[in-house]
């Protein structure tokens, strides 16, 4: 068929005109990754003197001080808008220690990252005691084994405080306590950093999509599951409440965790949310782009942007993925 119009009254509907060839296609693009709204989470660790590749992550490693400042600042040269820092201590206890010790490896990092790329992408701090408790729960437990609410907020407020004075730029709870953005921004503001904003990890999921992360941050627990405190994935109002509740309690920015499975989530929140919407790509979604993109079973950079791609179209302002630097190449 011809792009003649059949009659003059009801011309013919031809949407393909705007396909025609890609510099046309993304004229009329209506959705847009742009590097800066790419976060990259890393790992550093204590007590090692080389980067430790991730197995069940491909590309991804336990950073050195060394190996992590090397990867903040190409993504800094990459044009990401920031980091999320997460750490893995030489130590772990029940109470979680290491987690606003000044001198350990996440507040040491910290410096390190504000000192050398602290001016051209914000440098983020995951806040959770996971990675530090030696039963890999994200808080103190109490008799019984469940996570002691209030007291994981006592420790919240303390690793906060000790991680904004180290130099983090936005602190990022992802526990899913009760009350910890309250909490935190008390514990804030108590110690004189009134400015550090919240991004607040509001809907996070207990999700099958975390295993490999669990490698990569040595937080699995002993001992059952996060299940209790993280939300039920059949459930998406309670998203909505989450999120309000963060906000009523001050947070700056608000997070769903994970994404792909998640998209209808991003949506509605970034329908109803008053603050800036974070989407978190997890290591689950990033080892299975990985892993069939190794068989063969899809072109990987365009199944990278596709779903970057998808994030965005669905609300998503900023995006945590390990493919940071790279992406951040690819959308040029």
């Amino acid at each position: 068929m011809t792009d003649t119009v059949r009659d003059a009254a009801f011309p013919v509907a031809r949407p393909r005109r705007l396909r025609r060839g890609p510099a046309m296609r993304r004229l009329v693009a209506e959705t847009r990754v742009l590097p800066e709204n790419l976060v990259l989470p890393v790992f550093v660790k204590e007590g090692i003197t080389e980067r430790v590749p991730i197995s069940s992550m491909p590309g991804q490693f336990q950073h050195t001080r060394d190996s992590l400042r090397a990867a903040a600042l190409e993504a800094a040269e990459a044009g990401v808008g920031g980091l999320m820092l997460f750490g893995i201590p030489g130590h772990k206890d029940e109470r979680g220690s290491a987690a606003d010790d000044p001198d350990g490896i996440v507040q040491a990092a910290l410096r390190d990252l504000a000192a050398e790329v602290g001016d051209d992408l914000v440098v983020m701090a995951d806040l959770c005691l996971c990675e530090y408790t030696d039963h890999g729960h994200c808080g103190p437990l109490m008799a019984d084994g469940h996570v002691d609410n209030d007291l994981t907020l006592e420790r919240y407020a303390s690793v906060a405080a000790a991680q904004a004075q180290a130099g983090a730029a936005v602190v990022a709870p992802s526990g899913m306590m009760d009350g910890q953005v309250a909490a935190i921004r008390a514990g804030l503001d108590r110690s004189g950093h009134t400015g550090v904003p919240i991004l607040a990890y509001a809907a996070k999921y207990a999700s099958v999509f975390y295993g490999p992360f669990r490698e990569a941050a040595e937080g699995a627990p002993r001992f059952g599951d996060r299940s209790g405190y993280q939300q039920d994935p059949a459930n998406a109002r309670e998203a909505l409440r989450e999120v309000a509740l963060d906000v009523a309690e001050g947070a700056d920015m608000v997070m769903v965790k994970p994404g792909l499975a998640y998209l209808d989530i991003i949506a509605k929140v970034a329908d109803s949310s008053p603050v800036p919407v974070s989407a978190y790509q997890v290591s689950g979604e990033y080892a299975m782009i990985e892993a069939a993109a190794q068989r063969g079973w899809l072109d990987r950079e365009r199944a990278i942007v596709e779903t970057l791609t998808s994030y965005r179209r669905a609300g998503a302002e900023q995006i945590l993925t390990y493919w940071a630097t790279e992406a951040a190449h690819l959308l040029r």
